[in-house]
């Protein structure tokens, strides 16, 4: 089923336009998208592994779960349509924590893929058996917990065996930072 998404401006406004997903990737308008970290009370992060066929990034471990944001649709909307859809996870806007905001753009020229994003991150803090996880097989071939100093490790590393979506690992980190910071 072909999606749709709100079409921006290169400020964010919304243009009272509606694209196609192919349409936005192919000529690089910009539209929303949603990113979420859930972290569980050991403070590692749930991450899944993207499947082979994914178009970018295929085989590299991601966000927990993430997507774009639809037409009509809030970002915490999104984000809880893509985490029950990608992992089986129920949440609920209460559970989440907005973190922050930016722009990306990520080029695939093999695949003729020109996306431009504004992104918006969130946390979910939840104990999780990875056992009671259900996949999407087309999105996500596995999932697992990462340590802190794992995922950090990794994002110092030029992105090891991650996806190189700097704005969502820089915002981890900060969330990192700030949670250090904040001890009660």
């Amino acid at each position: 089923m072909e999606e749709f998404f709100d079409v921006l401006t290169e400020e964010g406004e919304f243009t009272n336009k509606v694209e196609s997903r192919a349409k936005c990737h192919k000529e690089g308008l910009w539209h929303k998208a949603v990113a979420l970290f859930i972290i569980n009370s050991k403070n590692q992060v749930l991450l899944q592994k993207r499947s082979a066929n994914k178009r970018m990034w295929p085989n590299l471990w991601d966000i927990t779960a993430g997507g774009h944001v639809l037409a009509g649709e809030f970002g915490f909307q999104s984000i809880i349509r893509e985490i029950k859809e990608e992992i089986g996870i129920d949440t609920n806007k209460n559970e989440m924590l907005f973190i922050g905001a930016s722009t990306s753009t990520n080029i695939n020229t093999e695949k003729d893929i020109l996306n431009k994003h504004y992104n918006e991150y969130y946390i979910v803090n939840k104990d999780i058996d990875v056992k009671d996880l259900t996949l999407q097989p087309e999105e996500v071939s596995e999932a697992k917990w990462f340590d802190k100093e794992d995922i950090l490790k990794r994002i110092d590393n030029n992105y090891e065996g991650i996806t190189d979506k700097k704005g969502c690992w820089e915002y981890l980190k900060k969330y990192y930072e700030w949670k250090e910071n904040n001890k009660d």
